[in-house]
Order: C-alpha cells, then sequence, then structure tokens
C-alpha cells in the first residue's frame, strides 16, 4: 500500500474505518489457523456458558478472555507480517519479535484456559454428581 491509498482513507467517513478493522478480522479468521482454533473453542465455552447458565461476573470474564485472546492473536499475526515483509533474510532479532509475540498469546491462553477451569470446574463437578 502505498502512502497515498492510506492518506485517502481517513478521508472518507468515520464508519469506514470499521469496515477496515473488519476486514482485518476476517484476513486474521481465513489466513491464520490459530485464529481459527481460537474461534472454534470460543463458540465451545459460549456454548458451555450458556448450558451452565454461569453468573453474569463469570460471562464478563469469560468474555474478556476470549475477546482479549483475539486482540492479542490479531496483533500476533501483525507483528509477523511486519517483520515478514521488513526483513528478507533470516535475522535472529527478526525471529525473537516472531517469537515473543507469539509467547504473549501462549502465555494470555495459559491464562484463559486457567481461568475457564476455575469459572466451569465447579460446574463440571456439579454435573458430574448429578449423572
Amino acid at each position: 500500500m502505498n502512502m497515498d491509498s492510506r492518506d485517502n482513507r481517513n478521508k472518507g467517513p468515520a464508519w469506514q474505518s470499521f469496515s477496515y478493522a473488519f476486514e482485518g478480522i476476517l484476513i486474521a479468521i481465513k489466513e491464520e489457523r490459530n485464529m481459527r482454533f481460537h474461534l472454534c473453542s470460543s463458540v465451545v465455552v459460549i456454548f458451555l456458558a450458556f448450558y451452565f447458565s454461569i453468573s453474569k461476573i463469570e460471562w464478563v470474564l469469560i468474555l474478556l478472555l476470549i475477546c482479549g485472546m483475539f486482540a492479542l492473536e490479531i496483533i500476533n499475526t501483525a507483528i509477523e507480517r511486519v517483520v515478514d515483509l521488513s526483513v528478507k533474510e533470516y535475522h535472529p532479532l527478526a525471529k525473537q519479535a516472531k517469537d515473543l509475540a507469539a509467547g504473549a498469546v501462549l502465555v494470555y491462553a495459559i491464562l484463559s484456559v486457567a481461568a475457564g477451569t476455575i469459572i466451569f470446574g465447579p460446574y463440571f463437578l456439579k454435573f458430574i454428581t448429578n449423572l
């Protein structure tokens, strides 16, 4: 994208900027395997949240975790693309940038699984004991 086309993005209606954001989300879903995994996992988690009728505060936490995971995965993808665009040959700092971004996603994924276990654990235990 040349600078002229980027400058033209700011001249349209304000709502048009949302279309660029949605385009980025769709690109991540279409082209990133991990984003599709997070999306499928989120559908399962939301189904379980409805099934178990979790509390409002648990819903807020679940939605924060899901949206945070999506946002972090999109940022990770953006970092990978920028590094790939700017570095033609292997460079240790380019590898570190990509590894660091992936590490941030992993840390948040571990947090999400831990929080999900804390939230859904009691519901699963109650479900199993009532079988």
